[in-house]
């Protein structure tokens, strides 16, 4: 990485959520929403990753439980390999073509070179692990008055 330093305008803003691969979300949202007794916000599909998800608040956060909709899924793949559990944390950003725009000026290989759609009406994309010390981390930016 460069040395070039992110003006503090451009600082991450929070964690946005913790994403957790589940096989079936309405066998594991008793254990998330009766057990730990969160609460469940939104439960939507989203096609572009092929999967359903459950948003649960957790103080400022959320987890995310990610359901694959078919076997080409990427979640589907993640659990066929590692099992269900923790899959990415996602980062709040403004302006995030120009995150990925410095991502890729300091080097970091990119799984999205261009933000798409994601759930909770947010433009989404994913760096890859193998330049954030084996973490996937989702870059999230959220239209204005989103609650999630």
């Amino acid at each position: 990485m460069s040395d070039q330093t992110l003006h503090k305008k451009d600082n991450v803003k929070q964690i946005a959520h913790i994403g957790i691969a589940v096989k079936n979300l309405e066998e594991a949202l008793p254990f998330y929403r009766d057990v730990l007794q969160m609460e469940l916000e939104a439960i939507e599909e989203v096609d572009s990753e092929k999967v359903k998800v459950a948003f649960l608040k957790v103080g400022e956060t959320h987890l995310e439980l990610l359901e694959p909709l078919d076997e080409s899924s990427p979640i589907q793949s993640f659990i066929n390999k590692r099992g269900e559990g923790i899959h990415h944390i996602a980062l709040e950003v403004d302006n995030i073509e120009k995150r990925l725009a410095d991502m890729r000026e300091n080097g970091i290989k990119l799984i999205n070179e261009q933000a798409k759609d994601g759930a909770g009406d947010a433009k989404i994309a994913f760096l890859h692990p193998k330049s954030t010390n084996g973490v996937l981390y989702e870059l999230c930016e959220y239209k204005k008055g989103s609650d999630i």
